[in-house]
């Protein structure tokens, strides 16, 4: 069995529109996560031989082809989970709270998380991440889908802006297909994740 394998949405492909139609979200999974599953496993098995062979001298390329799509698979992991048909709207609870208190409302996080997505330089995503070191939630633009990502971070929201995630729907209109991704976010899931992600110990042996 491979190491990692392409999880199956939880919802039917065409079940997001009007925010996002149902050929963006078969392409999407299908063929590029997939890809980046496929990907991974690839790395691990180069990985595995060069253990085996004693010989390095790609390991660079190979380390660096782990850690994109192995960082493009949890990413959009979390991507389809953050997303509902019946989502939007606005959350409550303890993560409603996080967002008084950490980016003064809803409002202000949604605008700092929107702006991050928006101005993402080439591809990548605005996501919502966990910083164990601060305990509390960032906002960070990630490039492609490691780059300026802070390490030791849980991911709690994505927002992918790669151009396969919006381009056949929304064109080169990038602001638009992120102000209707909040037509889909589940609050419900990115909560789970808050939670979750407060109560893990991830990094105990470092301080502010």
């Amino acid at each position: 069995m491979p190491t990692y394998e392409l999880p199956e949405l939880p919802y039917d492909y065409d079940a997001l529109e009007p925010a996002i139609d149902q050929r963006i979200m078969e392409l999407h999974h299908d063929k590029h996560h997939q890809g980046y599953v496929d990907g991974a496993n690839s790395a691990l098995d180069k990985l595995e031989e060069m253990r085996g062979s004693g010989d390095w001298a790609d390991v660079r390329s190979v380390k660096r082809s782990l850690a994109f799509n192995l960082s493009g698979h949890v990413n959009h992991t979390v991507f389809w989970e953050n997303m509902h048909p019946d989502g939007g709207g606005e959350p409550g609870g303890d993560l409603a709270d996080a967002f008084d208190e950490h980016f003064g409302g809803f409002e202000g996080f949604k605008e700092d998380f929107s702006q991050a997505a928006k101005g993402v330089e080439g591809s990548g995503g605005g996501m919502l991440v966990y910083d164990h070191i601060a305990d509390k939630p960032i906002v960070a633009a990630a490039e492609n889908h490691q780059n300026q990502h802070p390490q030791g971070a849980t991911p709690l929201l994505v927002c992918d802006v790669w151009e396969h995630a919006y381009y056949l729907q929304y064109e080169n209109n990038r602001g638009e297909y992120v102000d209707n991704f909040w037509d889909v976010v589940n609050w419900d899931d990115v909560e789970q994740r808050y939670m979750a992600a407060q109560q893990a110990d991830a990094i105990p042996q470092m301080t502010q």
